[in-house]
């Protein structure tokens, strides 16, 4: 593959982690060139998986401790993402990546306090990732789960479950090939 060919990325945003798959770019069949997890909480940290959790079913009300925590996460992640763009950047042209997040729920409107450390979560590890990518100068489109293939299926023409049949078919020979991979891969084509 050519240094200059353009290839697109997508993230499946988890807690502490992100599925990440680089395609290279062509609207009609794009090909696989990685698909791997990216860490974005440090493992040898406790509780950087959870910063917003005390215990299970329980919130952490510490906010000392939230916000090392989350100073330490939002370090982290950066130079884990920056190292993968390294990466990547030896062979390939990397500038856009597609971002597949479960929801964009304000936590401070949900009452059950399991559930909005959850979403405080899931925001947390989406705005590092997006503003690690873009310190690394990569435009970023952030895509709601359950709206994904219908939205790649739409810039197809397709519909959505033919969408998600072709993205299922990228994986044929990828080692790692999940829902969350399938996600990330339908997000890296719809920013390509």
């Amino acid at each position: 593959m050519s240094a200059r060919e353009s290839c697109t990325l997508g993230f499946r945003v988890k807690s502490g982690w992100a599925a990440a798959v680089l395609i290279a770019n062509s609207q009609r069949a794009p090909t696989v060139i990685d698909s791997r997890v990216i860490e974005l909480a440090d493992p040898g940290v406790p509780d950087s998986r959870q910063p917003f959790h005390a215990g299970f079913g329980t919130e952490q009300t510490d906010t000392t401790k939230v916000t090392r925590l989350i100073h330490g996460i939002e370090q982290f992640s950066r130079r884990s993402i920056a190292a993968l763009l390294a990466d990547y950047r030896k062979q390939h042209h990397v500038r856009r990546a597609g971002v597949v997040v479960a929801s964009l729920t304000d936590p401070a409107t949900i009452g059950n306090q399991h559930m909005r450390a959850h979403a405080s979560e899931g925001r947390l590890f989406r705005t590092v990732l997006v503003d690690a990518l873009e310190h690394c100068d990569v435009a970023v489109r952030v895509v709601l789960e359950r709206e994904a293939y219908e939205l790649l299926g739409k810039a197809l023409r397709r519909s959505p479950t033919e969408a998600k049949h072709k993205v299922a078919a990228l994986g044929e020979r990828v080692a790692r090939w999940r829902a969350e991979q399938k996600v990330a891969a339908a997000a890296a084509w719809l920013v390509s």
